[in-house]
């Protein structure tokens, strides 16, 4: 059994793609150099940065001199480090601005934060991963390390479980497969009968739970949102602290708002996969 008490902060997976004849690989580099940098790693020294990325000095240096003249890195003239800028966040608000899916969602998400005064989120599945695209704190917010973008193992979180009870039995357990099934607390559900079970309860139910399993204290409902032909395209799911609900009191109050909030914009017929 292996543990792990952090998860990554990467906001991205970059994979070498050198076999495919119409991968630019100068992009896929440009992007290996921006994902280098998260909150453990905030900047790095040209050096430093061409290890991590795998490139030589050379070329690490025209990388960087490019995307500093594009204005999404600086270095600071002190310590000649490299880090982000808040150009960076162009990219993410032009996804939220463009994905159809956070527009529609948003009316009904906000409903849920001014009626719960609870933390609700719009999650999407990416791989193994869930990832933040939309995001409204309560006053009782437990993790304030968990803003838009952050990524989470779909394996031990209600919107992952949620999802993954909507797929295919197959695709499912495939995901599961590929997940690094790993504990986070002493209630992380991470053997794969129990997962699977989990899914089957949490499809016949509607909704999906995980009560401490990723944080301690933590209480989260999920259900999933369906477009067309089915598919689940993401999860709308209510999070609150142990020390304010039981996890019975958690799903008798919450569960069928968020599994009408999901319906609600399940409805909407122009959404897809």
């Amino acid at each position: 059994m292996k543990t792990r008490k952090r998860f990554s902060a990467r906001t991205s997976k970059i994979v070498s793609s050198r076999e495919d004849p119409l991968s630019v690989q100068s992009v896929e580099k440009a992007f290996r150099v921006l994902t280098a940098f998260d909150g453990a790693i905030p900047s790095m020294g040209l050096t430093q940065l061409a290890a991590s990325v795998g490139l030589d000095k050379s070329a690490a240096q025209r990388f960087t001199h490019t995307l500093m003249r594009l204005g999404y890195l600086r270095k600071d003239p002190d310590t000649r480090r490299f880090e982000l800028t808040v150009k960076m966040l162009d990219l993410g608000y032009r996804y939220t601005r463009a994905n159809p899916l956070i527009q529609r969602a948003l009316p009904y998400l906000l409903h849920l934060s001014k009626t719960t005064e609870e933390t609700v989120n719009l999650t999407v599945l990416d791989d193994t991963d869930i990832i933040f695209v939309s995001r409204f704190m309560s006053r009782h917010v437990l993790n304030n390390d968990v803003i838009i973008g952050t990524r989470m193992p779909a394996y031990c979180t209600a919107p992952g479980i949620a999802i993954l009870s909507r797929l295919p039995p197959n695709e499912a357990r495939n995901i599961l497969k590929r997940s690094d099934l790993v504990v986070f607390t002493p209630y992380t559900t991470y053997r794969m009968d129990d997962l699977l079970k989990k899914l089957e309860i949490s499809a016949a139910q509607g909704y999906a739970t995980a009560f401490d399993e990723f944080y301690h204290g933590d209480l989260s409902i999920a259900a999933a949102i369906l477009g067309q032909n089915r598919w689940p395209i993401g999860a709308i799911n209510i999070a609150v602290s142990r020390t304010r609900f039981s996890p019975e009191e958690a799903v008798e109050r919450f569960s069928s708002l968020v599994v009408a909030a999901a319906l609600s914009v399940s409805q909407i017929s122009n959404l897809r996969r």
